[in-house]
């Protein structure tokens, strides 16, 4: 397996912002580094579901019925537009306290928010399905064993850029702090870009 050409490829990819990257940064800099680090998990285990449903073949089957990829397409692209409403007209501040109960619910919400952007996504599962068999060779030995450490690799890497975008969002919570407007601003954009990702998603 041509692992580090792979590597390479994986990290150009992460590095081209869309809706997951832009979750995590906006959890992270509102809420906490702890809540980014729960999205992260949340889209970790999402692609690792887009992984296992690639070596399935459902991408297959999304080529040969169109409506299927279509119907998921739409469900992604609505779950987004709500998404980015939730994030513009969220009015909670950087910094705000809360309650050890809330707290564990707010990290619940914030896992299942990365999930679901990310598994609603027909897009992702697509990329799994064209990517890793260009790297699997059957003269290499188990098939299945190299679609599976590739398809490790890919979740792992993606959840080392989430991490660090938790990081940075963290950072930018300092910015953000006792700035209502600088945080009103920053509601817009990023609620924004993830609309405008759900519209090319619909597109």
């Amino acid at each position: 397996m041509e692992i580090g050409l792979f590597i390479s490829a994986l990290a150009i990819v992460y590095l081209i912002p869309g809706p997951d990257m832009l979750l995590v940064l906006h959890t992270s800099s509102t809420l906490s580094r702890k809540h980014g680090l729960a999205t992260a998990l949340g889209l970790a285990i999402a692609r690792g579901l887009h992984v296992a449903l690639a070596g399935l073949g459902l991408a297959a089957l999304f080529v040969a019925a169109p409506w299927l990829f279509d119907t998921v397409r739409y469900l992604g692209a609505a779950y987004l537009v709500w998404v980015g409403v939730q994030l513009i007209r969220t009015h909670q501040g950087v910094g705000t306290h809360h309650s050890h109960a809330s707290l564990t619910g707010s990290y619940y919400l914030a896992w299942r928010r990365g999930f679901l952007t990310n598994l609603l996504n027909p897009k992702s599962l697509l990329f799994c399905s064209v990517l890793l068999p260009q790297f699997v060779h059957t003269q290499q030995g188990s098939v299945a064993l190299q679609f599976t450490l590739l398809g490790a690799v890919l979740v792992g890497v993606g959840l080392l850029y989430d991490v660090l975008y938790a990081c940075l969002g963290a950072q930018m919570q300092r910015w953000f702090a006792n700035h209502q407007k600088r945080q009103t601003i920053q509601r817009w954009v990023f609620g924004t870009l993830i609309i405008g990702f759900a519209v090319r998603l619909a597109s």
